[in-house]
């Protein structure tokens, strides 16, 4: 067993740093659509393109230095290696699929994520907020489902036609006629069976975490954030929601688990300066971070229909960021293991 995900930093500074500035993002946001005001959808496309720079390509771009340090190890050559040979077959794998079968990519692209960004809740929730009625692994399992199904599945059933839009983008970079095979995932009778589907395991997934907390708070946190961004994902059009979400809450939240498996970074935690903290991981992520925008200049190359809009230039740094997830996915699932995530 390696470092273990609890911390011992106080909890209101790792609130402070970790949690709270996605409650003020998504507040802040929905706020205009609850009041009726329409943003242009141009300006929708921000968060994303900011997310190449902060927090979201960034927070990736210490895999090679996370399992070690999770592991209580300092990094060396090998360790390091050993990650850039995980993103060499695996996300090269995955890039290759883009282009031979993009709408079975774009299916698991969802599907990676859908889980990637549950269980990055799943850590949270233990390892920030100190929940302790997640027992069983069933419920943390079913906390993955209805967590990663907020930002993945509530905007398919709230806003069809833009997930659609989103989709045609991606898949058409490789082959335009391609995302005809998925056509079958916004029929009305798929979206109304999904929804049911989800809404049953979000109510039983709470109930019985309810059911089980010894302490209340931690639940009401996390029925608070379960539902909250439920009506985030019902009101926000998709590709702000995501933009936002992205960068201030699930990359914001590994961020700070990748400060907990760094001594000098906890350290700093402790002494309640972030700064120094975030400082240290920024330096780390640098390095990477440009190498990874060299690449995705390189991918704009390679595709068939090189993209001409902004939504185009999105949808190819989504595709860039499909390819990079799914190590990712990886090295996070190592960190779990590592720290009892699942135990």
């Amino acid at each position: 067993m390696g470092v273990s995900y609890r911390s011992a930093v106080e909890p209101s500074v790792r609130y402070r740093v970790a949690l709270a500035p996605g409650w003020v993002a998504s507040l802040a946001v929905v706020a205009p659509f609850l009041a009726g005001v329409s943003i242009p959808p141009a300006l929708q496309y921000a968060p994303l393109v900011v997310s190449a720079v902060l927090l979201g390509l960034p927070h990736g771009a210490v895999d090679h230095l996370a399992v070690a340090r999770t592991r209580g190890e300092r990094p060396d050559w090998r360790a390091i290696a050993r990650v850039f040979a995980l993103y060499g077959v695996v996300g090269g794998a995955y890039a290759v699929t883009w282009f031979l079968a993009p709408a079975a990519a774009f299916v698991l692209f969802i599907a990676v994520t859908w889980f990637h960004w549950g269980q990055g809740d799943l850590y949270a929730l233990r390892a920030l907020a100190d929940a302790d009625h997640l027992r069983s692994l069933p419920q943390r399992i079913g906390t993955v489902l209805v967590r990663g199904g907020l930002p993945m599945l509530v905007p398919l059933l709230a806003f069809p036609e833009w997930y659609r839009r989103v989709a045609t983008d991606l898949v058409s970079l490789f082959a335009p006629d391609a995302v005809a095979a998925i056509g079958w995932a916004f029929r009305t009778d798929v979206r109304t069976a999904l929804a049911l589907a989800y809404g049953a395991l979000v109510v039983a997934t709470l109930a019985v975490g309810f059911a089980r907390a010894d302490a209340r708070r931690p639940w009401l946190l996390d029925a608070g954030e379960t539902l909250g961004l439920l009506a985030y994902f019902a009101l926000v059009p998709p590709v702000l929601a995501i933009g936002v979400y992205f960068c201030l809450w699930h990359s914001l939240r590994h961020v700070a688990r990748l400060l907990l498996v760094d001594d000098d970074a906890t350290a700093a935690l402790q002494n309640r300066d972030p700064s120094a903290a975030l400082a240290r991981f920024a330096r780390d992520a640098a390095p990477l971070t440009a190498a990874s925008l060299a690449l995705l200049g390189g991918l704009y190359f390679l595709v068939p229909n090189p993209p001409g809009s902004v939504p185009e230039w999105v949808a190819l740094y989504l595709v860039f960021i499909a390819v990079v997830t799914l190590p990712h996915v990886v090295v996070v699932s190592i960190m779990d293991r590592e720290q009892g995530v699942w135990a």
